[in-house]
């Protein structure tokens, strides 16, 4: 039987592990500012998801992109509320796999802690892949696996040293993509006025024309909707990030307070900008990539190499995050019991037996790219296509529970407060299994979300079992 909040003890991870070593004084340290923070979160949002991965958005919805990244983005401002809701009250690296633990239940706890950790190791072998690719373009001479471990060196150092240096590369990191952004947006709209010098305001033209705003019908809504939803995966770093700062609460209440915004103008908002700028059908955008034939269009200087640059810098920074993010999770299940005691221990501030495991897996994984793309590296592809979707329920999940025993036990903890409580939560819930039924309608997506499904089987199975085996050795010390 699962325990409930009320039996379950707060899980705790600054506790020693036992024979790890530890002497429970060598915990995490609090190395990260809030102006790091405050960048992680806003850079979070800019990823190579909304760079590449639009184009196939808008090759299949049309002008009605804007309504599938409104859509989901909505879905994600409620998953954010409600895991800023409990991070805030509960400050932890392990974020939602803690808050699971203790309103669900430990194989809770562990099924999203190691799914998430899966998700993130695959997904430092794909962003390094992609950044390889780009380095590959400007130097066509080399080989792919020399970039590749290159940048595997690189933040695997950076992250094995103090905590401020990831939280400095990746300041710079989304600095730098917040201001590209940033002046897209702003040559866009000037574009769109048609007060930008050699161009006409094309007024609504191209969200009408060519088909019509729904150009594919619901079919091809409801694909660029899937396209859009994955595109946000990765804005929960900055609940395990904040634990690292001085301040967490008022990290976290910031960061989940500025998502709304943040989501409206650099996915929506750009969204717009490209769809009424250029035809959704114009073929640069499938051969360029939609801001660059954007940018070529408004006849910008050099606008395939700049973004090529912005590409490199959001996969990088995907890649330095996901070390980062995979390794403190890993050190939270383990800190908590629920993996390798050995692997538990801190080393200044760091837990860095935790990221050369994470970071050893990620390089793995991109040999098995070499070695058996099409077979070992896809079946891992497809094991965490959709975890992040298992991680939105059990936050939703975790958050309906714990929501409940705040506002009787500790309601001053509750800094951040999901909005209209429960049914916002319930709308979220029935959110993501609206897209796990759009997953299974796409033979693609069916196959990935197979996958997922048995792997979080297997996990929820195993943490059940270790939960068991921990309930029945406590049972003789409490008769």
């Amino acid at each position: 039987m699962n325990r409930t909040p009320s039996s379950a003890a707060p899980a705790r991870e600054t506790d020693a592990v036992p024979g790890s070593g530890q002497d429970g004084g060598s915990t995490l340290s609090n190395g990260l500012k809030q102006r790091h923070l405050s960048m992680i979160a806003l850079g979070g949002v800019i990823g190579a998801g909304l760079f590449v991965g639009s184009r196939e958005g808008i090759a299949a919805a049309g002008p009605s992109i804007v309504l599938a990244y409104a859509v989901s983005g909505a879905l994600i401002m409620l998953i954010m509320r409600m895991l800023g809701e409990m991070s805030a009250a509960n400050p932890a690296s392990g974020s939602f796999s803690v808050h699971a633990e203790r309103s669900i239940g430990s194989w809770a706890g562990f099924t999203v802690g190691w799914m998430f950790t899966a998700l993130l190791c695959v997904a430092v072998a794909a962003e390094a892949l992609g950044a390889a690719d780009v380095m590959h373009q400007w130097f066509p001479d080399s080989e792919p696996w020399m970039w590749v471990l290159l940048f595997m060196v690189i933040f695997t150092a950076t992250n094995l040293a103090a905590v401020k240096n990831f939280g400095e590369f990746e300041f710079w990191f989304a600095a730098l993509k917040v201001a590209a952004i940033g002046i897209f947006l702003v040559l866009g709209l000037l574009a769109i006025f048609g007060v930008l010098p050699g161009t006409d305001a094309p007024g609504a033209s191209h969200l009408t024309g060519d088909g019509g705003f729904l150009p594919k019908g619901v079919d091809g809504l409801m694909v660029g909707l899937l396209a859009s939803v994955f595109a946000y995966g990765g804005l929960e770093t900055v609940t395990i990030a904040a634990a690292e700062s001085k301040d967490p609460v008022r990290g976290v209440a910031r960061a989940v307070r500025t998502a709304m915004w943040r989501i409206a103008l650099f996915y929506v908002g750009s969204m717009a900008i490209i769809v009424t700028v250029i035809p959704w059908s114009a073929p640069s955008i499938a051969k360029s990539g939609p801001y660059v034939a954007v940018l070529d269009y408004l006849k910008i200087p050099a606008a395939g190499q700049i973004m090529n640059v912005v590409i490199l810098v959001a996969l990088l920074s995907a890649v330095n995050a996901n070390i980062y993010g995979s390794s403190r999770m890993a050190y939270s299940l383990i800190s908590r019991g629920q993996g390798p005691a050995f692997l538990g221990k801190v080393s200044g501030g760091v837990p860095r037996r935790a990221v050369l495991l994470c970071s050893a897996f990620g390089f793995l994984a991109v040999l098995f790219s070499f070695w058996w793309p099409t077979t070992v590296f896809q079946w891992l592809l497809n094991m965490v296509g959709a975890a992040v979707l298992v991680v939105w329920g059990f936050i939703a999940a975790a958050q309906l529970r714990m929501r409940r025993r705040l506002e009787r036990e500790a309601p001053e903890k509750l800094v951040v407060k999901m909005w209209a409580f429960p049914y916002l939560t319930w709308v979220a819930l029935a959110g993501v299994a609206v897209v796990l039924l759009l997953m299974l309608r796409d033979e693609n997506q069916r196959i990935q979300l197979l996958f997922t499904g048995g792997f979080a089987v297997v996990l929820a199975a195993i943490g059940l079992i270790r939960q068991r085996a921990v309930s029945n050795s406590a049972e003789p010390a409490d008769k």
